[in-house]
């Protein structure tokens, strides 16, 4: 059973600082803003998302040759505008579980050449119709960075080394000459690489045990620094939380064999709520904050034994989270149309509490990528005639547009609940959260700006908040957005937004400012501190 209240950072300091008593809340509950109290830069990487040649995602998703609604090069218009709202800042490609059992080579040059290939990961063909190119020139479309995943299932230490040639290697060998002779005279410079994708779990083509994949690894990312020594390493982490599995092991294995190599470890988490336990569900990213905990200790022992010649340690990238449980049986997860999971309000609440958690640990998370962009898992839904935004893209958007700079250990005096034991996906390993308060929050500094992040995960209840500066005043008017809908299970669809953001100012100055967050809520309050 795990207590939040002991995992909360700077919790004893709090209440002696202030003078209260951390498990008996005021009439109001306490939101207290001290900006001393720094946890690290937020890395706007933390608000990446993720292409993988999965369903509609790519083909009918972002790419739609023959549309209507479609530019020369296939790419949806309509899509690129609403992936434009989401700030995309680093976006991952091409898997995933299809990378492992992908061929980067299939996907380059003259289309009427390349091959048609039997798709092992979701049961579907691969045309290679969209691939390395196609994927740089969107990106280059929706201000992304680039972030690419190599395959270390089936393919081989000198494929990626080849991909890498061939993307960022100006001119001179074969693979960079290739690129130019594919109309692509400049190199791509894509500087973040994945070594392979969840290699823990026995679902994955290739998969390795954790000593095995470390070794192959480490020779991979050797002949990838070799071929451009400026880019950055990302170890497979944990991703296997079944009955049975020790994941622990793995990252602890991963971690001490790449020390000295990597730059991030990669952590994947789905949530789902299996159970229709309110509660519960609205409180599982608790688990990926102890998780995030749990590998951020290893990560520190390891360091003191590394040899990073002047690097900076290893951070952890999140990148793969959501949810998704509804289609997950063998039905909904294979072909041409798989994982088109339907979000609803609670789901919403769910993602801002994951973007709040990896703003507490700004000290460690520095990369993370939502899973996945268009149809598939995804904030944003399309047929052959439009789209709708999904109840997830909202707490995405706001995020990503407002929530930059320095993060705030922030106090919180909420009320509190115990979930009991609960499910938190198909099949994961179980969790019991102690003392989960009904305010999630986190808060950013940057400048004279406070940007706070409230989700309200009691279903029925307001909660009326005194929001006190521990020095200085608010200055100014608020800016407040609300993400809400009628219900819990409020949902958008084609013609139908339910669920979006509302905004409206607060008055407001002094040290305390009173707001009443509305039940199942979340919302961002921007406000000036002087």
């Amino acid at each position: 059973m795990f207590d939040f209240k002991k995992m909360t950072t700077g919790l004893a300091f709090c209440s002696v600082m202030f003078g209260f008593s951390a498990t008996s809340p005021a009439q109001n509950a306490r939101i207290k803003i001290d900006l001393d109290r720094k946890i690290g830069e937020v890395d706007k990487k933390i608000y990446g998302n993720f292409v993988e040649h999965l369903g509609r995602c790519v083909y009918g998703g972002i790419y739609d040759p023959g549309n209507p609604l479609s530019d020369e090069n296939g790419f949806r218009l309509d899509v690129l505008e609403a992936v434009k709202g989401l700030n995309v800042s680093l976006t991952r490609y091409p898997g995933g579980n299809f990378v492992s059992n992908y061929n980067w080579k299939d996907g380059v040059g003259p289309r009427e050449d390349r091959p048609t290939r039997l798709e092992l990961a979701w049961s579907r063909l691969e045309s290679n119709q969209f691939g390395t190119n196609e994927f740089m020139d969107y990106a280059k479309l929706m201000n992304t960075e680039p972030y690419f995943a190599v395959n270390l299932g089936t393919g081989s230490i000198l494929e990626a080394q080849q991909w890498v040639e061939y993307t960022n290697v100006e001119s001179g060998p074969y693979y960079a000459e290739l690129r130019k002779k594919h109309g692509y005279e400049k190199p791509h410079n894509i500087k973040y690489w994945s070594l392979g994708n969840e290699m823990d779990g026995p679902w994955q083509m290739g998969h390795l045990s954790a000593e095995d994949y470390a070794k192959k690894a480490r020779e991979a990312g050797k002949l990838m620094k070799l071929t451009d020594p400026s880019i950055k390493l990302v170890a497979a982490g944990s991703s296997n939380f079944y009955p049975g599995a020790n994941p622990m092991h793995w990252n602890r294995v991963v971690i001490d064999e790449l020390k000295d190599v990597v730059d991030y470890l990669a952590l994947h988490m789905y949530v789902g709520n299996v159970e229709d336990n309110y509660y519960a569900f609205v409180a599982s990213p608790l688990v990926l904050e102890e998780r995030t905990h749990l590998v951020k200790g290893m990560i520190d022992e390891a360091m003191t034994r590394a040899n990073r010649k002047g690097k900076d340690p290893i951070y952890i990238a999140w990148d793969e989270y959501n949810i998704w449980y509804r289609w997950r049986s063998s039905e909904t997860m294979s072909g041409d149309i798989a994982l088109e999971e339907r979000y609803n309000l609670e789901d919403a609440l769910v993602i801002a509490s994951f973007l709040n958690a990896f703003i507490r640990n700004a000290d460690v998370v520095k990369i993370a990528n939502m899973a996945q962009l268009v149809n598939v898992i995804a904030p944003i839904f399309t047929n052959e005639e439009g789209l709708f935004l999904q109840t997830i893209y909202h707490p995405l958007a706001l995020f990503a547009q407002h929530a930059h700079g320095t993060a705030l250990d922030v106090y919180v005096d909420s009320e509190t609940y115990n979930t009991g034991d609960f499910a938190l996906g198909l099949g994961e390993q179980r969790a019991n959260l102690k003392n989960v308060p009904y305010l999630d929050v986190s808060a950013t500094m940057n400048g004279d700006e406070v940007i706070i992040n409230v989700v309200n995960r009691h279903k029925d209840k307001a909660i009326t908040t005194d929001i006190l500066a521990f020095e200085g005043e608010f200055t100014g008017d608020f800016e407040v957005f609300e993400v809400n809908g009628p219900d819990i299970k409020s949902m958008n669809d084609f013609g139908k937004t339910t669920v979006d953001t509302k905004t409206k100012s607060l008055k407001g100055k002094g040290g305390k400012v009173t707001y009443t967050f509305p039940a199942h809520s979340y919302t961002m309050i921007k406000a000036k501190i002087k």
